[in-house]
């Protein structure tokens, strides 16, 4: 079995980030979806390292548009 806690360590961190600086998103924004399916596929690719994890996912909100979901 695969260890995905640096995946989700950086998913945590990436949202977390994404929304002290967005203070209008909501915990539950379906941004953090997309960010789950982006990091988790680079994860897949041979990723695993949390702070590489980590700013791939905050590169990857910062790029959404603010109406994407």
């Amino acid at each position: 079995m695969v260890d995905d806690d640096p995946l989700r360590m950086a998913v945590d961190i990436a949202w977390s980030v994404y929304r002290a600086r967005h203070r209008h998103v909501d915990a539950a924004d379906s941004r953090r979806c997309l960010l789950e399916r982006h990091l988790h596929g680079r994860w897949e690719a041979g990723e695993s390292d949390a702070e590489e994890l980590t700013g791939f996912g905050i590169a990857y909100l910062d790029r959404l548009p603010d109406d994407e979901c």
